[in-house]
């Protein structure tokens, strides 16, 4: 992988990030990792919230950290071809990243971080669209952090932002359909196991409370 086109545009990046004050570089550090957590918290939250509502709400909302996982899968089997090595050690001039640069083998081309964010934003999005005004920020930030802390070309956490995209949109989108049938099938289990997973949806609900009220 030819790393020179962004070479000098992660030097910019990485000098900024050595000239701004101390507190702001470990909230970057923290937020490279600390982002993706958040990512996990969301995915939780909406599957919760899918539980009484339709079959369709709850199929998307447990494919978007399926469909992420996939993302992050793609982009660690990229990274074994191309076989980029880390800009923390490979330009020339550069200087020291404000994170541990990462091992030899440990490649840097796509980023995954920036794959998994890309991915999270836009499997959220279909889930809830007017969580796109979060989520895609969010992505934007974690990818910038990557270069900020010095241990990603700015091309690395590109290709990653949009692989993660698009990788989690066909997954999402394609395979809605099937899980949703999925969700109706698990929805008739008498496994209360199984109903907490799937929830058993806002008609089941209401068909409960009427034999309730019947029964009185």
């Amino acid at each position: 992988m030819d790393s020179s086109a962004t070479a000098d545009l992660y030097r910019d990046i990485t000098d900024f990030a050595r000239s701004t004050p101390s507190w702001f570089q470990h909230l970057a550090e923290l937020w490279t990792e600390a982002g993706l957590l958040l990512f996990g918290v969301i995915f939780i939250v909406l599957w919760w919230s899918a539980r009484p509502t339709g079959s369709r709400a709850v199929a998307v909302a447990v494919l978007a950290p399926l469909a992420t996982a996939i993302a992050y899968v793609c982009s660690e089997t990229l990274k074994t071809v191309f076989t980029e090595d880390r800009p923390c050690r490979a330009v020339a001039g550069a200087g020291a990243s404000l994170v541990a640069c990462p091992p030899v083998g440990d490649w840097s081309f796509p980023s995954n971080h920036s794959t998994i964010a890309g991915g999270a934003a836009i499997a959220i999005a279909i889930v809830r669209p007017l969580l796109a005004y979060l989520t895609v920020p969010m992505a934007l930030l974690m990818a910038f952090s990557r270069v900020f802390v010095g241990v990603h070309y700015p091309h690395d956490v590109a290709v990653g932002l949009v692989l993660g995209g698009v990788v989690a949109a066909l997954i999402v989108l394609l395979a809605a359909g099937p899980v949703q049938k999925l969700v109706e099938t698990m929805r008739t289990s008498q496994s209360g196991a199984v109903l907490w997973m799937v929830g058993t949806g806002a008609r089941a609900g209401a068909e409960r409370g009427r034999h309730s009220a019947g029964r009185r």
